[in-house]
């Protein structure tokens, strides 16, 4: 009989292409993933992958055996499902991904409840951006995700994912103390010609919207600083550097220097949990998604 644990990894190199990228996503190192290949070569008297250059790539045998591999893990995710659903009660594991602010502003009031209520819930976070993390969820790394998108910048869902609405974030223009702007009541995007942007870097959700909104009032925004986190961005404001868009959640009191200015027309993301339709019957699930609703109606505003 094959073993189970080698199965997945062979399923994991044939949806990540690397035995590094599917070590990642099971938690693994590359060797302990290249071992379980050699194991499962030697049970199955099949060879399973061939070098490539410094890499490797999958036999027909092996991809074959892969999409059978799926098809067994799917059958034993619905059978412990179904156990966890007659016990009632929240067990097992729970992976929980999070963008930065919304683990900075909303997780650290949400877990502490989750797991005391529910002692037998292994929850686990990681801090990914949107985009990968709709993939990851899609492709079971995740059992639920935070994420959020913009009206004009939306977040595409695969079929087999579901969402619900936590709520929605509003975003303000940041500028230095000394900004020729500070001062003013609210400011438009054609007020913000020619500034020098500190912004996500590209191919991020927040780095898209703040270039389509701006081009939607016929400027092009000059993104200078490409700042991932942002206590950085903010840090850079105080010392008069660039000027920022950054929304309320996760934004802390503001440094001394940087002031808030409100952009009009008002924008705002939306925050949304997602999650595998398929495992919307697990009481880790329920419980879970009770808990990010709870903690966003209770978050700090202030």
């Amino acid at each position: 009989m094959m073993d189970l644990g080698r199965l997945r990894a062979l399923h994991a190199v044939a949806i990540y292409g690397s035995v590094g990228s599917a070590a990642d996503a099971l938690g693994y190192t590359p060797s302990a993933i290249s071992q379980q290949l050699a194991k499962l070569e030697r049970e199955t008297r099949t060879t399973l992958i061939e070098r490539r250059g410094r890499g490797i790539v999958l036999t027909d045998a092996a991809r074959q055996l892969a999409a059978t591999a799926s098809q067994v893990l799917q059958l034993v995710e619905d059978a412990e499902l179904t156990l966890e659903e007659q016990r009632g009660q929240a067990i097992g594991s729970l992976h929980l991904a999070a963008f930065p602010t919304a683990a900075r502003g909303l997780l650290p009031a949400v877990l502490p409840r989750l797991i005391d209520e529910n002692p037998a819930l292994d929850v686990r976070l990681s801090e990914i951006d949107p985009f990968e993390a709709v993939s990851a969820v899609a492709r079971g790394e995740f059992h639920i995700a935070v994420v959020h998108d913009w009206h004009n910048t939306p977040l595409a869902l695969p079929d087999e994912l579901s969402r619900v609405k936590l709520g929605s974030d509003p975003a303000d223009v940041l500028l230095p103390a000394t900004h020729r702007l500070a001062g003013k009541e609210f400011v438009r995007a054609d007020d913000l010609v020619g500034e020098r942007w500190v912004c996500q870097p590209v191919g991020t959700i927040c780095h898209d919207w703040l270039v389509r909104t701006m081009r939607k009032a016929g400027v092009e925004p000059d993104v200078v600083y490409s700042v991932a986190e942002y206590q950085t961005q903010l840090a850079l404001l105080a010392r008069g550097v660039g000027i920022g868009l950054l929304p309320r959640l996760g934004r802390g009191t503001l440094p001394d220097g940087v002031v808030v200015v409100p952009l009009q027309p008002a924008p705002s993301r939306r925050l949304y949990a997602v999650w595998r339709t398929a495992t919307a019957r697990r009481p880790a699930i329920a419980v879970t998604l009770a808990a990010l609703k709870a903690g966003w109606k209770n978050r700090d505003t202030a």
